[in-house]
């Protein structure tokens, strides 16, 4: 069940300081530099069309991130700033830092809904209502989930899916400390009227 990292391609930046950065950017290289993990900083430059499809991919600061840089192992890091232009607001620079696979980071995950045939309520004509489709999670580097899943089996029109009603992987945990609304199964907008769907007044606190 571990979430498959995704690759972030970097090179290693000769030289340090603004006139080194200035090149960099001229260069159509977006200069960062990766820290932490009992290493000294290493100053690194990645491609800005590359960096582009990343951030445009969305939860840049939460996904972690295989770096890999020729000639070096490959190391985990997520990124804990993107410098960007005032004005343009292009990327200026990035700070990347190094994880152990024992850290704890946190993350969304995606929440996958299995067995909708074996939801009464949805053969009855109820409609599911996703009120969260990612979950943000406390995990260890080393052992994250692909998906939590929620199982419809047996899930009647007005029943509400609450976080606390997920069973989730081993060492994971809800960053949040409250049991949010997942989802609820909603009557036919026939039938709403006369007061059958009373699952939405929960999920009304998201």
């Amino acid at each position: 069940m571990a979430k498959e990292i995704p690759d972030l391609v970097a090179e290693v930046r000769a030289g340090t300081g603004k006139g080194a950065a200035r090149q960099a950017r001229r260069d159509q290289l977006v200069p960062g530099i990766v820290y932490g993990g009992g290493i000294d900083p290493q100053p690194l430059n990645i491609k800005y069309n590359y960096l582009i499809k990343h951030l445009k991919a969305g939860r840049f600061l939460s996904t972690l991130f295989n770096l890999k840089v020729e000639g070096q192992d490959d190391v985990r890091v997520i990124c804990r700033h993107v410098q960007r232009d005032v004005v343009k607001d292009i990327p200026l620079h990035l700070d990347l830092m190094r994880l152990r696979r024992t850290s704890l980071v946190n993350l969304f995950i995606h929440v996958d809904f299995i067995n909708h045939e074996k939801a009464p309520g949805l053969k009855k004509g109820g409609t599911l209502v996703i009120v969260r489709n990612e979950v943000e999670l406390q995990v260890t580097a080393g052992d994250i989930p692909d998906h939590i899943t929620v199982d419809l089996t047996g899930k009647q029109i007005g029943d509400v899916i609450h976080i606390n009603d997920i069973v989730l992987p081993a060492g994971a945990k809800p960053t949040v400390d409250r049991n949010f609304v997942i989802a609820n199964l909603s009557a036919p907008s026939g039938l709403r009227s006369s007061g059958v769907d009373e699952a939405e007044d929960d999920a009304a606190e998201e």
